[in-house]
């Protein structure tokens, strides 16, 4: 895989939802980011080093995807 730039756009909006480290669903995310690939960026985050970790949660009848960020890509 070939990851973008730490300074792209897309990656920023990204780190800018959850560098606070808690845990949001992919909705969330995506309403904020404006990025619907967001497994596809979390990866690109991943090949920088940050630790993100996604959990599956049951949400009242369906199932909910979590993204959270334990530690920042490096720089």
């Amino acid at each position: 895989m070939h990851a973008a730039s730490l300074r792209s756009p897309r990656l920023q909006r990204l780190l800018k939802v959850l560098k606070d480290g808690h845990p949001h669903s992919t909705r969330e995310i995506a309403r904020k980011s404006h990025i619907l690939a967001i497994s596809a960026c979390v990866a690109e985050l991943r090949q920088h080093g940050a630790d993100i970790i996604c959990e599956r949660k049951k949400v009242d009848d369906r199932f909910v995807f979590f993204y959270t960020m334990l530690e920042g890509p490096k720089e």
